[in-house]
């Protein structure tokens, strides 16, 4: 996703403009709603556009969504993922391997089980999160009713596309 002014975003023809938010959330009714929205007064005006767009979508919407993130469920993708916190764990907490072989067994079967309970693939916004922050609130989330979860879920995207818009512009 390269970066753009708020003016160029503006400006853009209708289809760039919709691939150009589908970059940052995949649901089509949400892109849709952003592009059609345009323009924006000011990039404040984006994020609350964004925020309201989705606040009034549907649960097939927000499932939509949630499909255009990369599934992580083996060991070996969560392995890659977390390579890079182990060292910057082992420099800040003595001792401490946040992304150790069992949380990172464990992340792969709480992956799964999410799925296979709720039909769609655990989300979170990552940003900042070590492998062991995202065991806790996977296994914390593992209990909760599909409705609830869903709402969780959505609000995670919601962070997640905020974060993105924000590398937009």
């Amino acid at each position: 996703m390269s970066q753009v002014t708020l003016d160029q975003l503006n400006a853009m023809p209708e289809q760039t403009a919709h691939a150009t938010f589908l970059t940052c959330c995949s649901s089509e009714a949400w892109a849709r709603g952003m592009t059609a929205a345009r323009p924006f007064a000011d990039v404040a005006t984006v994020y609350e556009t964004a925020d309201s767009i989705w606040a009034g979508l549907s649960e097939q919407d927000y499932l939509e969504a949630f499909s255009g993130h990369p599934k992580i469920g083996d060991v070996n993708s969560l392995r890659a993922k977390y390579a890079h916190t182990k060292a910057l764990a082992a420099g800040e907490q003595s001792g401490v391997n946040s992304a150790d072989e069992d949380t990172l067994q464990r992340l792969a079967t709480g992956n799964q089980a999410y799925e296979e309970k709720f039909g769609f693939i655990f989300i979170v916004c990552a940003t900042g999160k070590s492998a062991a922050e995202m065991l806790s609130l996977l296994e914390a989330r593992l209990p909760n009713a599909r409705s609830e979860e869903v709402k969780n879920a959505a609000e995670e995207q919601r962070k997640i596309t905020r974060i993105r818009l924000e590398k937009l512009l």
